[in-house]
């Protein structure tokens, strides 16, 4: 499995839930990717969730956890920046790296959106721009997810988290460098 697909099945897992089967594939993907990475995937209760519940279900608890809780939202900028200037000074940086990347995204979402933003890291990983890939994880991506994992810590327990944990965990290993000076 190739760390764009891995990226690319994250995003894919975070976006509104339109099948199953494509979770479950999804799920597959990324945990042989973070396997890859010796780093042990945290997706086996999502895995459960995904397999135990109808599609509706899945449905009610994303918009339950996502876009009625505030503290959760997939939004990386609303984490980092709130609701000032420099929101949209991030806004407008992430516009300008998709394009002078190549990268057009589908939809209509913000760029911002986490699924948007790991589309993004799997156009990059897939195109072999690593050292421009791992300063924007670094850079705009990582402090966001980590403001949402910490944005978990006060609500109850949801389905969900594990998915925002592997994307932690994927972006933490993209950008990790050993002992050697080569990354992993």
């Amino acid at each position: 499995m190739s760390l764009a697909e891995g990226y690319a099945s994250l995003g894919r897992m975070l976006d509104y839930p339109d099948g199953k089967e494509g979770m479950r594939a999804d799920h597959v993907t990324v945990s042989r990717v973070l396997q890859e990475k010796d780093v042990e995937s945290p997706l086996a209760p999502f895995s459960r969730f995904v397999e135990s519940s109808t599609l509706s279900k899945l449905q009610e608890e994303y918009v339950a956890t996502f876009d009625f809780n505030p503290a959760a939202a997939p939004y990386l900028g609303h984490h980092l920046f709130g609701d000032n200037r420099q929101k949209g000074a991030y806004m407008i940086r992430l516009k300008q790296e998709f394009g002078r990347h190549g990268f057009v995204p589908a939809g209509n979402e913000l760029p911002d959106h986490l699924p948007r933003v790991l589309g993004f890291l799997a156009y990059l990983a897939e195109h072999g721009d690593d050292g421009v890939r791992r300063s924007f994880i670094s850079e705009c991506v990582l402090p966001g997810v980590e403001r949402i994992i910490a944005g978990f810590s006060g609500l109850p327990d949801t389905h969900w988290r594990p998915v925002i944990e592997a994307a932690r965990l994927l972006c933490a290993a993209d950008t990790a460098v050993r002992e050697e000076g080569k990354p992993w």
